[in-house]
């Protein structure tokens, strides 16, 4: 019969052995966990500077209490405008974007051309691009004096040249576009490989029963890819209180014409922040966004769980 110190360091060291065993993995996600430790949960204390007026001179700590004031300034004056445009123009790169990127994914699947692998690098391509390079080439495209469209296309219709930078009902269809052109290359390639790795018997099936393409496509490709789309869309629905600060703010070149189309809680923070000065306004627009983001995420999550249980993220 073991001896009670014997049974007790057994465990430890089968413990011992065990996290030996996985050491390597756990430095692999180092990086990863460190990275999330400063970015993610070192800021977290900030947060009480969306209920402080705060003074640089007092600090953090020292600033005096201002309980649900810059809450109820910011609901007073912005919160609906940047809540809508946020929400808005999330709901339509997440269906924009779906679509097509499927619709891309799809067609690179059924491609046999040895220029493969040249249409996959050059649909991710604008997704690797800086915002800030994207900002030029739709200037390059957009802009009354030298743009290709003012001076080119609309020219030669006989047409008036547009001054898009201070006309705002454009503007929400030009972020669509820019959005999809940047994003979908990402998306598809995702869609891509989940389709690479159904079983092809399936297919080989319908094509001994007589089905067409399209048929196998809306058959057997989209009933196949529903757990993907479901948990890329939970993962979208997560940051629906986020935006792209680039495509906002970078493309629309700043324009103050253009703020009641373009400006998102993101760009509002960062204008709050250095332009304006005020901290604690800042503060409680990015404690809003991050609240509302997270019970966006439950509420979805919990959605699908009662639709489908197994496409549930948790």
């Amino acid at each position: 019969m073991l001896s009670g110190s014997t049974a007790i360091q057994r465990p430890k060291k089968r413990g011992f052995q065990k996290f030996k065993k996985f050491l390597p993995i756990y430095l692999m996600a180092l990086p990863g966990f460190l990275y999330l430790f400063i970015n993610n949960y070192m800021p977290l204390p900030g947060l009480v500077l969306a209920f402080k007026s705060y003074s640089a001179r007092l600090g953090i700590w020292g600033s005096h209490w201002a309980g649900l004031e810059n809450f109820k300034y910011l609901f007073a004056s912005d919160a609906w405008l940047i809540t809508r445009n946020t929400i808005l123009y999330n709901i339509a790169f997440i269906i924009v974007n779906t679509v097509l990127s499927i619709f891309v994914a799809i067609i690179l699947s059924e491609l046999t051309s040895p220029l493969k692998k040249f249409y996959q690098s050059s649909i991710l391509l604008p997704f690797l691009i800086s915002s800030v390079i994207v900002s030029y080439l739709v200037f390059a495209f957009l802009s009354s004096d030298n743009g290709f469209i003012n001076n080119t296309i609309l020219k030669q219709l006989g047409i008036k040249g547009i001054s898009w930078y201070t006309s705002p009902k454009y503007w929400p269809f030009i972020l669509i576009f820019v959005n999809a052109w940047k994003s979908i290359g990402y998306s598809s390639i995702i869609y891509l490989a989940t389709i690479l790795g159904f079983d092809r018997s399936y297919y080989e099936a319908a094509t001994i029963d007589g089905a067409s393409k399209m048929q196998q496509i809306t058959r057997i490709t989209l009933p196949m890819l529903k757990s993907t789309v479901i948990m890329l869309t939970l993962m979208a629905v997560g940051r629906i209180f986020y935006s792209d600060f680039g495509l906002f703010y970078q493309v629309p070149q700043n324009s103050g014409a253009l703020l009641p189309v373009t400006n998102t809680i993101d760009t509002y923070v960062y204008r709050g922040l250095l332009e304006l000065g005020n901290i604690s306004m800042s503060a409680a627009a990015g404690c809003y966004q991050s609240i509302v983001g997270f019970v966006l995420v439950l509420l979805a999550n919990l959605a699908v769980r009662k639709i489908d249980k197994d496409s549930a993220l948790f």
